[in-house]
């Protein structure tokens, strides 16, 4: 007979027709390079016969007369293509083979399964014991198996390496180098599959008996027999090896028998009286006469197990392997012997929650048979009923469809019964406070209770979470994926050229912030348009109405509900819903929150309502995991995508223009108007409110906006950003304008400033005849002598210095000091800035020591008024060392400007504009005591910042490029004349 005739399944004892007396199968598997009946036979010494355990009458045909033996014989001599996945994919061969031979279903079979034939019944196990399998008869009649030296943790288990003295050991010049990279790459995953056979093979309603036998004599390594190439991996100190070690062969809670044998010995007997087969044979009789107790214990108590789940696998899931660790620990049966055990997914809408619940679901359900699966949606009173009837119907409990039937309080006592066996519930949706412990129905009194059930729970609602778990350590938090797992889930339906751009990838998925539902609606958009990750992402980024278009596309999805809708943009609105209903200050918080950047929000930028209110309020959002508190600080995140969805569900309702104009109104009341002391609380407010005036469309209080405009433009005039300051104060001026006129007193403010603004960047004409314009009308409306009169005569002075007008200058801030100093007081910050603006008017008509004396005494002053690290007073310092080098007096001038730079670096940073001004004259003061490579440092670092923060065209950086050129020409002039 040849070798193909001889594959398959072949029963080889007793021969003929099948007798009556049988009452037991042996199914035989042989391992590596082999096949039958020769992995079964021992030769007998001169070549006198051999020896076949199997078939020879007086062997094991002797020891076990009503048995049926069969040799499963498959190609173990082929693998230099794809060794370990064809290898266990005759698990599936074996399996169907023994379900069309046998006849009937109800025998018990005994395995022998010999070195890595061991592995592939072990797959065969795993496959008969996954849900829905045909096979599953199989595992049931299994009775037991024998392992004969099967590696089930490697040839070494501390050592993948050693698959290669395995495979050579065995194979001998047939040795496969691709089976043994194979091995050795693939050995978690064999690991895997053993893992999961050996959680099969413990299950209360399988509870396989087996025995492991090893080999204790090690086997020659003769280099004669390997080719040069296993010769040269193998060290030539391995002459003598134990292929397959105790701890490798060997199942951890099973029997297990040492055999005197070599790895090749381990399943050839020289006869009857062997020891070897004695140990083996008695084994496999223990196991035949244990048969019928152990098919009647499964019988017996075996509890029919039921798998009610909507949803077919997710075969797109990647990931989450952490959770599901921790979460399949908790929920298997056994979990806790004690008690029901209890556990809640939680997490924001769209972060995978029920999928995570799905995929444990299926996971549970393979790795234990007798365990039952209950899926029960909590989304309203009736799918909650629904569901528990079709568990009803499916259970068989009487009564289930009676019209007055209390169909939960039938569940929950049937499934508390010991007799339910192992069941694992899962609630998912479990968002509503209300429907679960609230009203005349609370579903959370119909929960069953058994030591042998757990419940699941998947929540957005963390406090609704902790309600039904109570032990914070029984709730399992959920985020968003890595970035690996989001760059999976993104590519399962797409080509490699819609991913081609790394990049955009990438920006793509932190633009989505990695959560699950959104990259699924954006790759299943993505594959059905053909467009790349490029052409999304600019999709997404064109419009918040674009990207509320997209996040609203609906997708297939068969692995959630039909009647929830799937897009991200409408995922949350069940959870905004519930907040509105239950916590109306919560709901304005988050809508308030929507409004701003989503990042670092303070909590005191929030509408005020009291200490405690505001802290449930701040809770509620935290539990649906709206937001999240930054650490140590009362202040908060929101995602961009909750953001753009509570807009646009604003709009849908007709309640944006007015919630716009709340927001905005609040950040008028909150804002302070912009001064060095209040700086911190300012500049946490900046961004949010310069967020929320982009927001401003349509809205009613103009008033307050251009005030708010107002502000903000004076706190970026502080920070030195110029040109974010004339867009402020430009919007602030026009909207003065149209609510209040020309000249209220507020209109005038916003031109001053606006005129300031134009100054700072070299717009001296703009900034001249937006003075006048302000000067005129103040001059008429509040007087000559009133102080903003006096303000706008102060800047139009400093307008005139700037474009050379020195005598001008001098004359208008020499009037406005006087006026000052009557007004206000000779201590008034503005009487000290004018003092300071005269100082300059002189020193730029080079009267230098007048100029010394006024900035001696604004200095002076500034300090005593506003102390000496507040940003005026270190102005009146730099204008003090200038005045000092203009007189020559160069190393009082260095000094301090010295000391006025580090300020400015430490108070208002160093990009600040004031700050490089300082740098400058600290250069030029350095220059001009000959410290020529220090000044040349200091100004093109100056050149080089004034060109970032003011442009290469400003005034200030043409002036700095001017000192960096004079100061090398005269380092050339100076080393040419010595």
């Amino acid at each position: 007979m040849t070798m193909e005739a001889r594959r398959g399944l072949r029963r080889i004892a007793p021969l003929g027709d099948d007798p009556d007396n049988t009452t037991v199968d042996i199914i035989t598997i042989h391992g590596l390079a082999t096949e039958s009946p020769r992995t079964w036979e021992f030769k007998k010494k001169g070549g006198t016969g051999v020896v076949n355990w199997l078939s020879d009458h007086d062997m094991l045909p002797a020891a076990l007369p009503s048995a049926r033996i069969f040799t499963y014989d498959w190609n173990a001599n082929y693998f230099a293509d794809a060794p370990v996945q064809t290898l266990l994919g005759h698990a599936d061969t074996l399996l169907g083979l023994i379900a069309a031979g046998r006849g009937s279903q109800t025998r018990p079979i005994i395995f022998i399964a010999s070195c890595f034939g061991g592995l592939i019944l072990a797959e065969a196990i795993n496959r008969a014991a996954q849900e829905g399998s045909v096979y599953r008869h199989i595992l049931l009649s299994t009775v037991g198996i024998v392992f004969l030296a099967t590696p089930f943790h490697g040839s070494d288990a501390a050592k993948q390496a050693q698959w290669q003295v395995l495979v050579a050991g065995i194979m001998g010049e047939q040795a496969s180098n691709q089976l043994v990279q194979d091995l050795e790459q693939r050995h978690d995953f064999v690991r895997q599959r053993v893992q999961k056979f050996t959680e099969i093979a413990n299950a209360e309603a399988v509870r396989l008996p087996m025995c492991c036998f090893f080999e204790t004599r090690k086997t020659e390594m003769l280099r004669r027999i390997l080719s040069p190439g296993w010769a040269n991996k193998l060290s030539t100190g391995v002459t003598h090896k134990i292929l397959v070690t105790e701890s490798s062969a060997c199942l951890h809670g099973f029997p297990r028998q040492g055999l005197d044998a070599t790895h090749s010995g381990m399943n050839k007997f020289m006869g009857p009286e062997c020891a070897n087969f004695k140990l083996v044979v008695n084994a496999i009789k223990q196991f035949a006469g244990n048969a019928s107790a152990v098919l009647a214990r499964r019988t017996n108590s075996a509890v029919e197990r039921h798998w009610i789940v909507p949803f077919g696998r997710n075969k797109d899931f990647v990931g989450r392997e952490t959770i599901l660790t921790g979460l399949l620990a908790r929920i298997s049966p056994g979990g806790d012997e004690h008690d029901c055990q209890r556990t809640v997914i939680e997490g924001l809408g769209g972060v995978g929650k029920t999928q995570i619940a799905l995929e444990a679901a299926f996971r549970l359900g393979d790795a234990h048979p007798d365990c039952s699966v209950f899926w029960v949606p909590a989304v309203d009173a009736t799918t909650f009923e629904n569901a528990y009837r079709v568990i009803g119907r499916q259970l068989n409990i009487p009564g289930i469809d009676e019209d007055k039937a209390d169909v939960k309080a039938l569940i929950k006592d049937v499934l508390s019964r010991q007799s339910a066996g192992n069941w694992l519930l899962i609630i998912d949706n479990a968002d509503d406070p209300e429907l679960l412990f609230g009203g005349d129905i609370a579903l959370a009194d119909y929960l069953p209770f058994s030591r042998k059930g757990s419940i699941l729970f998947t929540t957005r609602n963390h406090e609704l979470g902790v309600r039904l778990v109570q032990f914070e350590s029984h709730i399992i938090p959920v985020e968003e994926m890595s970035r690996d797992e989001a760059l999976k889930l993104l590519q399962k339906n797409l080509k490699g050229d819609q991913m081609s751009d790394t990049k955009s990838n990438e920006a793509l998925l932190e633009f989505l912030a990695n959560l699950p539902l959104a990259v699924r609606q954006a790759s299943a958009y993505m594959a059905k348009k053909r467009i790349s990750t490029t052409q999304y992402l600019e999709l997404c980024k064109s419009s918040d109405e674009d990207m509320i278009e997209l996040l609203s596309k609906d997708f297939e999805d068969r692995h959630r509900y039909q009647n929830i809708q799937n897009p991200v943009a409408t995922t949350w609105l069940i959870s905004f819903q519930h907040i509105s209903d239950h916590d109306p200050l919560a709901a304005e918080y988050l809508t308030f929150m929507c409004f701003l950047a989503g990042k670092d929000i303070p909590q005191s930028l929030l509408p005020p309502a009291g200490r405690l209110k505001t802290v449930e309020a701040i809770g509620t959002l935290k539990a649906y995991a709206f937001i999240s508190q930054r650490d140590e600080s009362d202040t908060y995140d929101v995602h961009r995508l909750v953001q753009i969805s509570m807009l646009s569900w604003l709009s849908q309702k007709g309640e944006r223009k007015e919630w716009t104009t709340k927001v905005l109104q609040r950040l008028d009341d909150a804002f302070p108007f912009p001064e060095h002391e209040n700086r911190e609380e300012w500049m946490g407010y900046l961004p949010h409110t310069q967020h929320a005036l982009g927001l401003r469309k349509g809205i009613d209080d103009k008033e307050a906006t251009a005030y708010l405009l107002f502000k903000v433009g004076e706190s970026f005039c502080d920070l030195g950003k110029y040109a974010e300051a004339e867009q402020m104060h430009r919007q602030a001026l026009q909207l003065y304008e149209k609510v209040l006129g020309k000249e209220h007193p507020s209109t005038l403010a916003s031109m001053n400033n606006l005129a300031l603004v134009f100054d700072n960047q070299g717009k001296h004409k703009e900034a001249e005849q937006m003075n006048r314009q302000a000067l005129q009308p103040r001059e008429k409306v509040l007087g000559k002598e009133h102080p903003l009169t006096l303000t706008s005569m102060n800047n139009l002075a400093i307008v005139f210095g700037n474009q050379g007008k020195y005598e001008e200058a001098e004359q208008m801030h020499q009037q406005a000091l006087q006026l000052y100093e009557k007004v206000l007081g000779k201590e008034h910050p503005s009487t000290l800035d004018s003092m300071n603006n005269l100082g300059l008017a002189l020193g730029n008509q080079g009267k230098h020591e007048e100029a010394e004396q006024m900035h001696r005494q604004a200095l002076q002053l500034y300090e005593k008024v506003l102390g000496k690290e507040h940003p005026s007073t270190l102005n009146s310092m730099n204008n003090l060392g200038l005045a000092l080098g203009n007189q020559g007096k160069h190393e009082e001038a260095e000094q301090m400007h010295r000391q006025e730079l580090e300020l400015c670096e430490k108070v208002l940073g160093k990009e600040h504009p004031s700050t490089l001004a300082s740098m400058n004259n600290f250069g030029l003061a350095l220059g001009n005591q000959g410290k020529h490579e220090e000044a040349e440092q200091m100004h093109r670092q100056a050149l080089q910042l004034y060109e970032k923060v003011l442009g290469k065209e400003h005034p200030s950086t043409l002036t700095s490029k001017n000192n960096l050129r004079n100061l090398l020409e005269a380092r050339t002039k100076s080393s040419s004349d010595s």
